[in-house]
């Protein structure tokens, strides 16, 4: 970086590497619209004003913006490569990402994250990482190993990690425990994020005195406007199963943009290609009322702030050469992306070497693994809250399981280690009528999720995920339908994009002909087995109840 030659250019003394001209410039910082040249040099804003340059872009009649910032995401839950999942969100507007990557770290531990790390590290896609806080997110979850204080201070050293990443384990901390205390009293995790979905009062007051500053978690008013009065910052989530902007909207109207950015969380690739990215949440917003200055800080200039990343998140002096050309402030598609003061270019592919592959270790499970205990009495259910990851623990008489009554079996079966443990319990909401549905994706630990009405549907698609090292498959009469391999670490494919969204989208037609309705089948699938969430999950273990944070019964 030629610091000398940016100010010259600043100044009008050098030409510019790159002009775009005649479009309105968004100054994050006062919500205007300014009439003024962009000039670029060495991949950085130089100035804004009259400029001449090398290199010039036509932007008039459009809106010159900075590149989107997603505050909190899971590269693995878009099922792609790194390559791939830069090039469908680069033209999307996204232009750098935070993210946790947990769902690697539960799989291949540290040696998996550091992968990643490397992976990312030639994209143009900016990827900031947080270190993985949570491995397992709850003692009653089983990764393949958990991460120590010094698997994190490892993590913490690594150039583009900014901090802790999710707080999961909210009970824990609630309570005192000593050793998420000690997690937060680490070197270099002054930097915190949160997940707390229903926290409120005292105890929130108790997660917001531990140090942690955000959450994305929050899915009601209440919840979002008792974080942003304890200082916190309010991630705006809208995931393909948890979809919370609707809800929290109205915090702009009552506080301004304030202290609220916008996050994926966990995004399928058919819906990225489909719908879009951040930039779909900043279509939604706008249709909701909100202002487009204001939506467009929430995706710039806030989530850049709260992560400290100075020289993002603006089109002012100073800052990364990372900006977008809208045509509209309706759709929010660019016309041009331009990265560190270029368009984007070519995508390298990473590395994959073939130990990140064969992570699927099963005994052999067999119909009768499957099978429910006796029950002639009320069962516990986990009952699906549409549009949300928090779940009811609901009572219900037999028989079990039931498909007029919308009650089919759900299995979560440990595959790292393969020591055989099934937990075996029942959910109401997939609308099943026949069949199976099953998944190495299964948030956090990610063993292996089957949901189904009969035992025998459900142990052959458990079957044929050892078989493919890992994936999402629909099965119906002892048959595959429908199936989308993910042989890195049961997460990722190693497949072109437009093959991953033929599958991707194969499944959920397969799943919907057995009955199910859900919009994101498997996603709502993954989320059922993680024990952080209220209120009634699953994990290998057995049924947990997380509001009061312990095992129990499928007998009520």
């Amino acid at each position: 970086m030629d610091l000398a030659r940016r100010i010259a250019v600043a100044r009008g003394d050098e030409p510019a590497d790159l002009v775009v001209r005649g479009g309105r410039v968004l100054s994050v910082f006062t919500r205007e619209w300014l009439d003024a040249d962009v000039a670029l040099a060495d991949g950085f804003v130089a100035g804004l004003g009259e400029y001449e340059g090398c290199e010039q872009v036509d932007a008039s009649d459009g809106f010159v913006v900075p590149g989107f910032v997603d505050a909190h995401m899971h590269l693995e839950s878009s099922k792609l490569l790194v390559d791939e999942f830069a090039r469908l969100v680069l033209p999307l507007g996204t232009t750098t990402v935070v993210a946790d990557p947990h769902e690697i770290a539960n799989v291949l531990g540290t040696d998996g994250v550091h992968w990643l790390h490397d992976a990312c590290a030639a994209l143009p896609l900016d990827v900031y990482f947080m270190a993985s806080s949570c491995v397992p997110a709850s003692r009653f979850e089983s990764p393949r190993r958990p991460l120590g204080e010094g698997d994190l201070e490892g993590m913490l050293r690594r150039k583009r990690v900014l901090g802790l990443a999710e707080m999961m384990n909210f009970p824990a901390v609630v309570a005192g425990d000593p050793g998420e205390l000690q997690k937060l009293s680490l070197e270099g995790a002054t930097h915190v994020d949160g997940h707390a979905p229903g926290l409120l009062g005292k105890p929130l007051q108790a997660y917001a005195a531990a140090g942690i500053r955000s959450d994305h978690e929050a899915h009601t008013l209440d919840e979002g406007r008792e974080r942003l009065r304890a200082g916190m910052w309010v991630l705006i989530r809208e995931a393909s199963g948890a979809r919370n902007l609707r809800d929290l909207v109205p915090l702009v109207g009552e506080f301004g943009p304030h202290r609220l950015a916008f996050c994926t969380d966990d995004r399928e690739p058919d819906h990225i290609a489909d719908e879009g990215h951040v930039n779909s949440m900043l279509r939604q917003a706008v249709s909701l009322g909100v202002a487009p200055e204001d939506a467009l800080v929430m995706a710039t200039l806030n989530p850049a702030t709260w992560h400290g990343l100075r020289h993002l998140g603006a089109v002012a002096p100073g800052y990364q050469a990372d900006l977008l050309l809208l045509p509209d402030l309706e759709r929010f598609q660019p016309q041009l992306v331009v990265k560190r003061g270029r368009p984007v270019g070519e995508i390298a592919r990473p590395d994959v070497p073939e130990w990140v592959k064969h992570t699927v270790r099963l005994q052999h499970v067999s119909a009768r693994d499957l099978e429910l205990p006796p029950l002639d009495g009320e069962a516990r259910v986990i009952g699906l809250v549409p549009g949300q990851l928090v779940t009811e623990a609901l009572v219900e008489r037999p028989p079990f399981p039931d498909a007029e009554r919308d009650i089919a079996k759900i299995a979560v079966i440990e595959r790292h280690l393969g020591t055989g443990r099934v937990g075996v319990g029942l959910v109401r909401g997939f609308g099943l009528r026949r069949g199976a549905l099953a998944s190495t994706v299964a948030h956090d630990a990610h063993n292996i999720v089957v949901v189904g009405l009969d035992d025998g549907d459900m142990q052959r698609a458990v079957q044929r995920l050892g078989e493919l090292g890992g994936g999402e498959v629909v099965v119906e009469d002892r048959g595959v339908r429908a199936e989308l391999p993910l042989p890195i670490a049961g997460l990722l494919s190693d497949a072109p994009l437009a093959d991953v969204l033929a599958r991707s989208r194969a499944c959920g037609d397969a799943a919907r002909g057995l009955g199910c309705e859900l919009r994101a089948p498997f996603q709502v699938l993954s989320f059922l087995a993680l024990s952080v969430i209220p209120s009634l999950k699953i994990t290998d273990r057995g049924l947990v109840d997380v509001d009061r944070f312990e095992l129990v019964s499928l007998r009520a």
